[in-house]
């Protein structure tokens, strides 16, 4: 058996499965093929010929296991191999955070042009951090900014932490255990990012299982999903710097957004290489339209504050 048919012999287990795919791969192919690479310690570099060849029956048994394990388990492959890539970057991943997958990854590689100029870039706020990818990615594409990461979970802090240290990150990334802004204190920043939590309950409890393996803290938000974006909405205008921008990932909830402020002009970006719901916000238009977020928020009641 070469490593190209272990590949398709795993596709086809998964397949035969039914599993879900949507953690950095959308296919049982690619997610076959992720493993594989990954068990046999392969590069995505390596020239395709490297496929037609015949792994050893340790290497073979080490990845079929690996196939196995994923069918077996349901978990998503990168909480099998403990690692993600995110804007080029390696990440190390458990069940204490979510999977990276966000398309804001482009946005930070294109250092967020042509919306803001990214030689005025001091400061960047990454709410609901989780494994810190965001955060430790704007680190890297803006060098001279100093980057603050938050999240309320102490467990997906550790997870980001470990990434400092990973990316020598450790003089550029400060971790805030916060709801949100809370804690923060008078600080103002260029550029605030966000990929808050934006499921429906409802539509949660029908997940397919591999998501159900991340942590419901970083995916579930309230009825409509909207739970967390409305407070950073409300609160955001407080913590930008003039000229400064709002980056929020809202994903497949960007229509009820919509319906939620029928007047707020978000621009929605567009992305190369996929993913959408991705709204951005300038500080004078977070002002202009200050009164409308706080009436959406007042009128969630206890979600809402």
């Amino acid at each position: 058996m070469t490593i190209r048919d272990l590949i398709a012999w795993g596709a086809g287990q998964f397949e035969a499965h039914g599993l879900a795919y949507g953690h950095g791969t959308d296919n049982a192919l690619d997610e076959s093929a992720a493993l594989v690479l990954h068990a046999l310690d392969i590069g995505y570099d390596q020239p395709d010929s490297v496929l037609d060849t015949v792994p050893d029956r340790r290497d073979l048994e080490r990845a079929r296991a690996l196939l196995q394990a994923r069918v077996s388990t349901r978990k998503p492959a990168a909480y099998l191999v403990n690692e993600a890539w995110f804007a080029g970057m390696p990440f190390y991943v458990d069940e204490r955070v979510l999977v990276p997958r966000s398309p804001v990854a482009e946005l930070i590689e294109a250092r967020f042009m042509p919306w803001i100029d990214p030689d005025r870039v001091g400061a960047i706020l990454d709410l609901c951090t989780g494994s810190g990818c965001i955060g430790i990615a704007c680190a890297r594409a803006f060098p001279a900014a100093t980057v603050t990461a938050t999240d309320i979970s102490a467990a997906a802090l550790a997870v980001a932490a470990g990434n400092v240290r990973r990316h020598n990150m450790t003089g550029r990334v400060r971790l805030v255990e916060a709801d949100l802004f809370s804690g923060l204190g008078p600080d103002r920043y260029d550029i605030i990012v966000a990929n808050p939590p934006y499921v429906p309950l409802d539509e949660y409890a029908g997940l397919a299982a591999e998501f159900l393996h991340e942590p419901g803290i970083g995916l579930a938000a309230g009825a409509d999903g909207l739970d967390i974006v409305v407070r950073i909405l409300r609160d955001a205008a407080d913590f930008l710097n003039p000229g400064g921008i709002l980056v929020v990932e809202v994903g497949y909830t960007r229509e009820i957004l919509i319906e939620r402020y029928p007047s707020i002009p978000f621009i929605w970006l567009d992305f190369e290489h996929g993913g959408d719901g991705v709204l951005l916000l300038d500080h004078g238009q977070l002002i202009a339209h200050r009164a409308g977020f706080e009436a959406v928020a007042a009128g969630r009641g206890a979600a809402g504050d």
